[in-house]
């Protein structure tokens, strides 16, 4: 299959008018991107945060052709059955273009402890959402009695005509066998090739064991990467800028799986993903110049798709 590449949303785009706004997304589409991608966090770290849902609705009709994908989302926040209404109505106002990650947080303990969710069974609850949302968009009644969930007879019509993939997100070994049980792919994040390609393996496995060996898997990776035409210090400056004031952590904690450099710097660096079975990018460009992450990141596209036999 080919390699698919998603860009994260455009740091300056909801500061644009609407004619603006489908202008950006236009070019992201032209630029050879198959989808826009965006985080969803309630009150992340100092209260930042995007509900993932409305963002990817509100992108999808900026432009007919853009895929969305909201990864990752935090699962273990929200009831299953709403989740699942919100799936089933994005698959029917952009029909064919959605994928949806997902994955259990952790990166800051607090924003799962101020909704009201013990950090210690985030991994229960996104186990058991997922097992309730796969059978409703199945088309299903569903009845599910678990340790956080409890559902009678439930229903979400009109389910999905098309399937939405669903990736499932997370650096731990509890996060592949959540992919092999519920998931069509992992989105692995800060890992190296090698281990990029013993997840792809471990998965592969723990679904045989659970009977889903017939899966057509996507497996992506999802980096920060800070691109420069020339200056591969600008580059790092760039990313590491953005990381820090997005994690309010050092830069020490990221910048061994953290591409940077130009554009053929960086898509050297992410080559060896592709050998290890990665199929899907998603990009989290930054840049000296924030009105260049579009036109930058499609170079690292161009030169990834031109360099390896899938592109």
């Amino acid at each position: 299959m080919e390699l698919k590449f998603g860009l994260a949303t455009p740091s300056k785009l909801w500061s644009l008018d609407w004619e603006g706004r489908q202008q950006a997304v236009g070019a992201i589409v032209e630029l050879g991107f198959d989808h826009i991608f965006m985080a969803d966090h309630v009150s992340f770290r100092d209260g930042s945060g995007t509900d993932g849902f409305v963002e990817v609705a509100s992108l999808s009709q900026l432009n007919p052709e853009v895929g969305v994908m909201i990864s990752i989302y935090l699962l273990p926040l929200r009831h299953p059955l709403p989740v699942a209404r919100q799936l089933a109505s994005m698959a029917r106002i952009a029909p064919g273009r959605m994928i949806f990650g997902v994955g259990i947080g952790g990166d800051d303990r607090h924003e799962l402890e101020v909704c009201g969710v013990d950090p210690r069974r985030r991994g229960l609850r996104a186990n058991e959402s997922l097992e309730i949302i796969k059978g409703l968009l199945d088309g299903g009644s569903v009845t599910f009695a678990g340790r956080e969930f409890d559902v009678k007879d439930a229903v979400i019509k009109p389910s999905p005509r098309e399937p939405i993939p669903i990736l499932v997100g997370g650096r731990s070994d509890a996060a592949l066998t959540r992919t092999a049980r519920f998931g069509e792919g992992w989105i692995g994040v800060w890992c190296s090739a090698q281990r990029f390609a013993d997840a792809v393996k471990i998965v592969s496995d723990k679904a045989d064991e659970v009977g889903r060996n017939d899966v057509a898997w996507v497996h992506g990776y999802q980096p920060w990467i800070g691109v420069d035409l020339k200056n591969s210090t600008k580059a790092h400056e760039a990313v590491k800028a953005g990381m820090e004031s997005f994690y309010h952590l050092p830069f020490s904690k990221f910048e061994r799986y953290t591409p940077s450099g130009t554009p053929a710097e960086v898509a050297e660096q992410l080559s060896p993903y592709v050998e290890s079975g990665c199929r899907l990018f998603n990009l989290k460009v930054c840049a000296d110049n924030p009105e260049e992450e579009t036109a930058l990141g499609a170079e690292v596209v161009e030169l990834l798709r031109k360099n390896t036999s899938l592109g």
